[in-house]
């Protein structure tokens, strides 16, 4: 105002202002760049908040408006741009200023959320505010996903609800059979009463007709019974999955120290779905690999400089730049082959020395890459620190710098490099950014004589369909032979090329670009466009390899999940040779696998080679077979298959007819590697598996290309990795290494599902078992709904009496000991078999829930029968005798004791006979002093214990029968580890292990 800066509120701020932001604050909303204090209109932000990556970003103001400064001046300008959308990468825009049109990109606007560093002021006018910023509008949680569980849970919910309404049902009916019968009685039954003469006239009362009393009968029944309906299990299952959050959160065994990042629970409700988990869909770089790349080696025209007598890092001269009187060296090193390091040192004047050159100057100019000068001890020494948004460009950057040509400054129109202690400043004409449909990088560079030339960098694939082959074919086969040996090694590869622009050809290429930049619609595919005018016939300079190491423990973390009968599967972007042989060293491919590989160009190529394998398949499992069936198995596993299939493939496979064949072939292989895939068919891939199969399924990844595949999964683990948190953030996980998804996965997956579902198990048994007792005393008086439990107890009994117990076991009690799961990964079959929860036990839990609701029942009143108790009496020893026989039930099967499920089962029992007594000693009561009568003779402690004893005396007998004639792997083992401790003996002796089957039945 006026011509100065107000300080304003966020919420205050309002689109067209003009807003500036000084060091270190967070930007307040989107905002378009006018002027920096940097006199090329550079600004350096942090997009952590946005994105999660702490590497700095360059963003630029146009330099027509870079004397803009509204404390001098006014401005005017009109800024046409799109509407409000959650593409944080993109931005398109024109600005009219001083009657000129410039277009606005990506580059000239900052973020709301990010942090302004190494500027001291910036000013913007704000093109986005609000709820309509990016980051806003990005904002949302992690997907709603509902655990396989609760969904089955909800189906025998459902049979519960309809026995509850035939339990109802039978209770009206019976009332209308009942009031049929005593039709003649009823004036005179002190329950259905109908004439009222104490005043001397007959008059209606507490009858309102038989069809209606049938109908309130059942409205009673329904409010008497609905403690059927297990509501409070719901709240329960909540309250547990807090518990084992907690529990996974505090596991010092998933916490990551380099990340200084400990295991996150996102989703709270899909805890026990990581025991199912039957495949295992990855991402390689940066979840398998450590996505922090090393420059190699490189092939330049056609040589290889891959020696394996490469200079240590330890022990090489690092090259450093002079600068005004201080000396700058890279802030990384890198291991040189010393042949080239002498090639790059004997100047440029012939022909190899001009590849070396153009070669190495691709690899510091074409890219984004911002230097940054650090401080070191000494003031005399500074370190050149490359930001940039990817990991491959700082290894390239770092790697140019070792030969010698060191990029020292970056602006919005222009490079400084030093090339061997020599300054050469060129001029940045303009940049294609790599996309994922040309699958290359190119900027166009103006040399001090005026010459221009453009330098490409891409895939091989996308790079040889625009390498000019007639120049010298050799040079390209021989490239194409370094490539493939770099890729068998697990590298990482980049080819390089360039070509020198006419004056008429750039003038063309400006004129287009200009007016593709301008554009508001279509701006991205008019730049592809423009880019593939200058983008061909290029002259071929070489290709340069990355390593990108293995996490720690990703082989045996991968050979311990295929150990449980997981599948994984491992969908990538890189290129077929890099992911064997990455595949390879982390073992997921063995040596005894049948390879696959499906690399086609065509709909109908590909149904052949989907056909051809299936016939292969076939005969291999035939094989497999015959072979097992001669040793007495039908274990098909010892053939193991192996898929390679590419994204090409793909393409023409996905949402067609094929994918039945694609999944019918996949669901013979062990393993399934998918290279050179976008992201959306890394969703479609997992779509393919998670529509046609009842299996559970998990995708890992840790960058934005992952996130539609971790979203598409039944459960999502983001990786914080090198790429950004856009994969934590949609995430229904997230952990700092890929190794932590074993004990995840065979640790805590199968504990909280062995817990979650035998919860479930017993909340239904623990309501239905009172709802039974309820429905046998309605039938003994004459169905008038009459309770002999009182309302305090009925309302208590899944508040307090019983609801404590089952939620201390639900979060502690553990199976088997983590040591011995991670020991025999086969033990975490149990939940992918389904064996702790499944119709089988449903049906058998609700039978022996019968059995103990008569014998609770039946046992007092044959016991009490013909003598003068009262209805408050029995019903008192009725609500003992189910709350100790449930908690008992529940004891039956604690396997870990620890003083806090002792106190919540045995203090559960005591706070029920300290309220009923409390209850049953307050006069306005109904039932006043009755437990006190009760309990004062022999005979309701003789039925209590004949009904506790009778009650569960044929579950002991069949849980003895079961573990000790029929165990399964998970009760061998408990016995093991019960042995184990009694010897005191670590590590010692084996368990045997029934075998991983796909289709077993459950045991």
């Amino acid at each position: 105002m006026d011509g100065n800066f107000l300080q304003k509120k966020w919420k205050d701020i309002r689109v067209g202002e003009i807003i500036k932001i000084h060091a270190n604050e967070t930007i307040p909303c989107d905002i378009v760049l006018l002027s920096t204090s940097d006199s090329t209109g550079v600004a350096y932000v942090q997009t952590i908040n946005l994105d999660g990556e702490s590497n700095l970003k360059t963003r630029y103001a146009k330099p027509e408006t870079l004397s803009k400064l509204p404390e001098k001046e006014t401005i005017n300008g009109l800024i046409k741009c799109e509407k409000p959308n959650r593409n944080i990468y993109g931005f398109h825009a024109s600005m009219e200023i001083d009657e000129k049109r410039l277009s606005l990109g990506s580059s000239n606007i900052v973020l709301r959320g990010c942090e302004l560093k190494n500027t001291n002021w910036a000013i913007g006018v704000a093109v986005y505010c609000g709820l309509e910023t990016k980051a806003m509008l990005n904002s949302s949680g992690a997907p709603s996903k509902r655990s396989r569980l609760e969904t089955r849970m909800n189906v025998e919910i459902i049979l519960i609800s309809c026995f509850l309404a035939t339990l109802c049902t039978i209770i009206s009916v019976c009332t209308a059979v009942w009031l049929k019968l005593h039709k003649d009685e009823l004036d005179f039954l002190p329950y259905y009463r109908k004439l009222d003469i104490s005043k001397g006239k007959e008059k209606s009362y507490k009858y309102f007709g038989w069809g209606l009393e049938i109908l309130i009968s059942f409205l009673m029944s329904v409010i008497v019974f609905q403690v059927m309906i297990p509501i409070s299990l719901y709240i329960s299952m909540e309250l547990v999955r807090v518990g084992q959050a907690y529990f996974m959160i505090g596991d010092t065994g998933m916490y990551d120290e380099a990340s200084n990042s400990r295991f996150q629970c996102r989703a709270l409700n899909i805890n026990e779905d990581l025991g199912q988990i039957k495949y295992v869909f990855s991402d390689k770089t940066g979840t398998l690999t450590e996505n922090k790349m090393d420059f190699q080696c490189a092939s330049i025209w056609g040589v290889d400089y891959s020696s394996e007598k490469a200079i240590p890092e330890n022990e090489q001269v690092q090259y450093s730049v002079q600068v005004d009187g201080k000396v700058l060296r890279p802030k990384m090193k890198v291991k040189v082959d010393p042949r080239l390091l002498q090639l790059s040192r004997c100047g440029f004047k012939n022909k190899e020395g001009k590849q070396i050159r153009d070669f190495f100057l691709v690899l510091a100019a074409c890219n984004t890459i911002v230097p940054l000068v650090v401080d070191t001890s000494d003031p005399t020494v500074k370190l050149i620190d490359y930001q940039g948004e990817s990991p491959d460009e700082q290894a390239l950057a770092y790697g140019a710098a070792a030969y010698g040509f060191t990029l020292i400054e970056r602006t919005s129109g222009y490079i400084v490099i030093d090339i061997q202690g020599e300054k050469q400043r060129f001029n940045v004409l303009g940049l294609h950014e790599f996309d994922s449909d040309r699958k290359r990088m190119s900027v166009i560079l103006g040399y001090p004589d005026n010459s221009v030339k453009v330098f490409v960098k891409g895939a091989d694939a996308s790079m040889f369909s625009v390498i000019d082959k007639l120049l010298n074919m050799n040079i390209i086969h021989a490239t194409e032979t370094h490539l493939h040996s770099y890729s068998s090694t697990g590298l990482r590869t980049l080819v390089i090329g360039m070509r020198e622009l006419n004056a008429s050809e750039f003038e063309q290429w400006h004129i287009a670009f200009e007016a593709a930049s301008n554009a508001l619609i279509g701006r991205a595919a008019l730049l592809r466009k423009v880019s593939s005018s200058v983008e061909k016939d290029l002259c071929i300079l070489g290709a340069s390899a990355i390593e990108d190491k293995l996490q720690q423990g990703v082989p045996e973390s991968i050979e311990s999940l295929r150990i449980a009968g997981i599948k994984v599967w491992v969908l990538t972007g890189d290129k077929q040779e890099t992911a064997i042989s990455i595949a390879y060293s982390s073992k997921l491919l063995t040596g005894n696998m049948t390879q696959i590989i499906i690399n086609s160009n065509s709909r109908e190529s590909c149904r052949r080679s989907l056909e051809d394998a299936l016939v292969m398949s076939n005969k291999l499992m035939t094989m497999s077979g015959a072979t097992n069936g001669t040793r007495g198995s039908i274990d098909a596993v010892t053939a193991p298959i192996a898929l390679i299939i590419d994204g090409t493939s793909l393409v023409y496979i996905l949402d067609s007819e094929l994918e039945e064949q694609l999944f019918q072939l996949a669901n013979k292989c062990s393993v399934v590697l998918c290279c050179r895939v976008a992201p959306l068919q890394k969703a479609g891939i997992v779509s393919l598996v998670k529509n046609r199969t009842a299996d559970m399924t998990l995708a890992i990844g840790d960058g934005a290309n992952d996130v539609s595949m971790i979203q598409m999964a039944d459960v999502g683990v983001g990786i914080s990795g090198q790429e950004g948190r856009q994969a934590v953030m949609a995430s229904d996980f997230a952990m700092g290494q890929f190794r932590f998804i074993v004990p995840l996965l065979l640790v805590h997956g199968h504990w909280n599902y062995q817990r979650l579902a035998y919860m479930v198990l017993y909340n239904l048994y623990r309501n239905a078992i009172i709802v039974l007792v309820l429905f046998w005393f309605v039938l003994f008086t004459a169905f008038t709904l009459t309770t002999a439990i009182t309302e305090w107890s009925s309302l208590l009994y899944s508040v307090v009496y019983t609801s404590f117990p089952t939620i201390i076991v639900g979060i502690l009690d553990k199976d088997l000991s983590k040591r011995t799961l991670l020991k025999y990964p086969q033990l975490y079959g149990a939940g992918q078999r389904h064996e702790a929860y499944n119709q089988s036990l449903f049906w058998l839990t609700m039978v022996d829930t019968l059995w103990q609701s008569i014998v609770v029942f039946f046992i007092p009143l044959f016991a009490y029968w013909g003598s003068t108790i009262d209805i408050s009496s029995i019903g008192d020893l009725w609500t003992l005798s189910v709350v100790i026989l449930v908690n008992l039930h529940l004891a039956m099967d604690v396997i870990r004791w620890t003083w806090i499920t002792h106190a919540a089962i045995w203090g559960s029992v005591v706070a029920t006979f300290i309220s009923v007594m409390i209850i049953d000693a307050i006069p306005s009561f109904h039932g006043y002093w009755a437990i006190f009568h009760a309990s004062g003779t022999w005979l309701f402690w003789l039925c209590l214990l004949g009904i506790i004893i009778a009650a569960l005396l044929p579950r002991f007998v069949v849980k003895f029968v079961c573990q000790y004639y029929f165990p399964d792997d998970i009760q061998i083992s408990r016995e093991a580890e019960k042995k184990l401790a009694d010897t005191r003996v670590i590590g010692g002796g084996q368990i045997e292990m029934l075998p991983i089957t796909t289709n077993g039945p459950p045991r």
